[in-house]
């Protein structure tokens, strides 16, 4: 058999604790002023701004911060974060935060060099200038985005939907797993089951290659342990614990990089926007359907994926199926919505067997409308 690892991914990842302030010079090598972008409180709840001030200050590095990025954050502030950069002439722009923020960032970058770009121009119109250089620091630990050329925004009409291409690669990423420490559990378990599902969906993805199923592999290898022992204490992680995550989430990053995400991800949307279920929970309550159809789509290679986990295919599924309840109800009608809405998904093409907006609509009703 012939074995495939066709890649791309441009960024230059540093990792490691204090991995910032020991490559410092970095900072003055991309100009003498940035705008920081991040949401309302990561920035200073992780460490990472009471670290990055005093560096950007000791380079003579000018410096503002826009930490208007909410959750699923919209185009409408990303374009606005674009216009501060123009207007303080940012030579290059810092994002810190979760995937939000860090997403929010990459389109930041986008719309400060292309002033002709309106909020949600940016999927449709043509971009005349690169971006501005771009360093991510992640505070969470299960997004991804830090190596992905992707950004998931909310347009105008409230939708998430994602774009991506090479404008949309951080320059360099700083990946300490210390700034994730002051994660509160929901959202540790929040982003660990979203990184989980990044595995998952880009081993059985119909894209995946040799290498992105080995950054599966070992970041499933990971998660799993890490995930029993969250749904055991159901309390903050220690120091140990992050240091695995943390890790393990930039794998499954990687691996989504070239497989792309499959149905859970493609129906998490409608879950985030309609019943603010935070993202990497609303990807996972469809998991356990997607392992099902996985098991009978990819036989040749579902018995590898389960030898990583250490635990039978009933234990896996009782696990995700336990740590991802969402008690809604949701009605005919809206999931008939839905229906319409999922029509030709591309992350339903990229599953491993057939499913459609009908089975999406199905597992919807079995799920939330009884």
């Amino acid at each position: 058999m012939e074995i495939l690892f066709n890649t791309y991914m441009p960024v230059n990842l540093i990792s490691g604790k204090e991995c910032l302030s020991k490559n410092k010079e970095i900072l003055k090598s991309l100009g003498d002023s940035c705008l920081i972008v991040t949401g309302s409180s990561s920035a200073i709840k992780s460490g990472v701004l009471s670290e990055l001030e005093p560096l950007l200050s000791d380079a003579g590095i000018r410096y503002e911060i826009y930490n208007k990025i909410e959750e699923n954050p919209k185009t409408l502030t990303c374009c606005a974060g674009g216009k501060a950069a123009r207007d303080m002439g940012a030579k290059y722009i810092i994002g810190i935060g979760g995937g939000s923020a860090l997403d929010a960032a990459k389109a930041v970058a986008i719309y400060a060099t292309n002033e002709n770009l309106i909020s949600d121009d940016i999927y449709t119109s043509k971009t005349e200038h690169r971006p501005l250089p771009l360093i991510l620091i992640g505070t969470t630990a299960g997004t991804g985005s830090e190596v992905t050329g992707v950004s998931v925004l909310t347009k105008e009409n409230g939708r998430k939907q994602s774009i991506s291409g090479t404008d949309f690669y951080a320059k360099y990423v700083f990946a300490d797993s210390r700034y994730s420490y002051s994660l509160p559990y929901i959202s540790t378990l929040s982003t660990a089951l979203d990184a989980f599902c990044h595995a998952t969906e880009g081993f059985f993805s119909k894209k995946a290659d040799y290498l992105s199923r080995i950054y599966s592999l070992e970041a499933i290898k990971i998660l799993t342990k890490e995930l029993l022992l969250l749904s055991k204490r159901k309390d903050i992680p220690n120091e140990r614990s992050r240091d695995l995550i943390y890790p393990a989430s930039i794998l499954a990053g990687l691996s989504i990089n070239k497989a792309g995400t499959c149905f859970p991800h493609g129906m998490s949307y409608a879950l985030t926007e309609d019943y603010l279920i935070p993202h990497g929970l609303a990807c996972a309550v469809f998991l356990p359907a997607f392992l099902e159809q996985a098991r009978i789509g990819c036989p040749d290679i579902f018995d590898a994926y389960l030898k990583e986990t250490n635990l039978s295919f009933e234990d896996l599924y009782s696990l995700l199926s336990s740590m991802a309840k969402v008690n809604i109800y949701i009605s005919d009608e809206k999931i008939e919505e839905y229906r319409k809405r999922w029509d030709g998904l591309k992350n339903f093409k990229n599953s491993p067997t057939d499913f459609d907006h009908n089975d999406a609509a199905a597992l919807v009703k079995s799920l939330f409308s009884a």
